[in-house]
């Protein structure tokens, strides 16, 4: 390994961690593209990027823990489905044709992009709802106060989309899923899911997904390990970096508005799937 190299990876690895705090994600969204340019397979890049993010998410998880940001029943909640379903997800990517792997992963940052928009038009449908209804009570609410539904409660009981249980296993089997099979984390899907399905705020859905990708890293690397796919010291370099930019983000999530979150979220999903079918497109016309 070159200096330069290490330089990349290292700076890479920071990168991804300030990606991890911010916007939920292990990292892997930007370290599996930037692996395939560096010339390593897409299977091994799958397989490292899972390694670094298990540093990544534990730093960034625990700096969310220590400011009080994370809540442990709904990270088990979504997080023990991953668990086995990112064994799958190891076992598929060793099969697929490389070239597959990458222009799958395109198509599900596309399909990220959508649902976060979806997410955006119903909140703003629910919230004229709420307060169309609210204008209509208002005598009631002021003669019982005590009994009437404050605007606190209405969005815990009102913007959950699905049964709650339901809505956990499934973010939770798609997450794994798709760490094993991209080496991403989960935190892509795992993101727009709690938003669209469990009513969740976009920060409270980055804290609760970085939680959540503890687990289904830790499940995909070893996957991938028992496959020997797992680049060790690639990965614990990006690692590295990772664990403080992770520290770096957490620190700044809370103060950021939620329009400026998902504007980022959105834009880097769109650049990075140009990146990804790129390189399918490279690996395809010279396989």
């Amino acid at each position: 390994m070159t200096i330069t190299e290490l330089l990349i990876l290292v700076a890479s690895g920071l990168f991804a961690g300030i990606l991890a705090g911010f916007l939920g994600i292990g990292g892997g969204t930007v370290l599996v593209p930037l692996l395939v340019a560096l010339n390593y397979d897409p299977v091994q890049a799958v397989a490292t990027s899972s390694l670094s993010i298990v540093i990544t998410a534990i730093s960034g998880s625990i700096q969310n823990w220590r400011m009080g940001y994370l809540s442990f029943g709904k990270v088990a909640g979504i997080g023990f489905p991953a668990v086995i379903t990112a064994q799958i997800g190891a076992y598929l990517a060793g099969i697929f044709p490389p070239y597959l792997l990458l222009v799958s992963f395109g198509l599900l940052l596309w399909l990220n992009i959508y649902l976060i928009e979806v997410r955006k038009h119903i909140t703003a449908k629910k919230k004229a709802e709420v307060e169309q209804g609210e204008l209509g009570e208002k005598a009631r609410q002021l003669e019982n106060a005590h009994l009437s539904i404050t605007d606190r409660e209405l969005p815990k009981n009102s913007n959950i989309l699905f049964n709650p249980t339901f809505a956990k296993i499934a973010t939770g089997s798609a997450a794994g899923l798709l760490a094993g099979l991209f080496g991403v984390g989960g935190g892509v899907i795992m993101v727009p899911l709690q938003i669209l399905l469990l009513g969740e705020s976009i920060k409270t859905a980055i804290q609760t997904s970085l939680g959540v990708i503890v687990i289904t890293a830790i499940s995909a690397t070893a996957g991938h390990a028992a496959r020997g796919n797992v680049l060790w010291v690639v990965g614990l370099i990006l690692g590295g970096g990772g664990l403080l930019g992770a520290q770096i983000s957490t620190r700044f999530l809370p103060r950021l508005s939620d329009r400026t979150i998902s504007l980022a979220f959105r834009s880097l999903l769109a650049i990075l799937s140009i990146y990804v079918f790129w390189q399918a497109w490279q690996i395809f016309s010279h396989g």
